[in-house]
């Protein structure tokens, strides 16, 4: 290499440099600005893990002494003073507090306590859900029998988790209405199912038997 591109290739070297400072000084903010968002960024996340929380455990604390009274009414009463942050913690307020009513008789106000939270668009379905099936249980035969057929089927088809439950409730409904062919098939279709809990089946076989049908016998072998 010549000592005039050795000397071309140090000023183009210095030129960069210097290019590079003043960039540097020109947008050099932005990289900090960029930095300080990055560390308050996490710093934030951390501050707002620590703050649910916080909030989890005093929803939890303020949920256990509105549990301790005795009687359910008083403890509706209480429910109904915890102060919750959030749709979704609200309706798990209300739902434990629409039990409570309605274990002290107060059907009208467990049921309109449980529409609400069903008919509740903030909060997630799966709640809304058990909501509305709660609802139809507290109800009972108060409500038209048509209606809750149709609510009860709607569910079978929109909520997996209650899909089995709200089978049960139409059995007893067949039976209700004096349709035991129709209850005994559905019943056999509860058992059957690979998603049914034992205490369901248990639940479902001794209305198959008092129905007077057959239960399928057990196989050992699993096949």
């Amino acid at each position: 290499m010549s000592d005039t591109d050795s000397f071309i290739e140090e000023v183009t070297e210095e030129v960069r440099r210097d290019r590079l400072f003043a960039l540097m000084k020109k947008y050099g903010w932005i990289a900090a600005v960029a930095v300080v968002g990055i560390v308050g960024g996490a710093a934030f996340n951390e501050w707002q893990k620590a703050q649910d929380t916080a909030a989890a455990q005093q929803l939890g604390d303020d949920m256990i002494a509105a549990l301790e009274p005795e009687g359910a009414a008083a403890r509706a009463q209480a429910l109904a003073g915890v102060q919750a942050d959030g749709a979704a913690a609200a309706a798990l307020v209300d739902l434990i507090r629409a039990a409570e009513l309605a274990e002290a008789g107060d059907a009208a106000g467990a049921v309109s306590v449980l529409d609400a939270v069903a008919a509740n668009g903030e909060i997630p379905t799966i709640y809304r859900q058990v909501a509305a099936f709660k609802s139809l249980l507290v109800q009972g035969d108060s409500l038209d029998e048509a209606e809750r057929r149709v609510r009860l089927e709607g569910l079978t088809q929109t909520a997996p988790s209650l899909r089995l439950a709200a089978e049960e409730q139409l059995a007893l409904l067949d039976i209700q209405q004096a349709k035991p062919e129709a209850a005994l098939e559905r019943l056999e279709r509860i058992v059957a199912d690979a998603e049914v809990t034992q205490d369901l089946r248990r639940r479902a076989s001794q209305l198959i038997v008092a129905l007077g049908g057959e239960l399928e016998p057990a196989n050992p072998t699993g096949q």
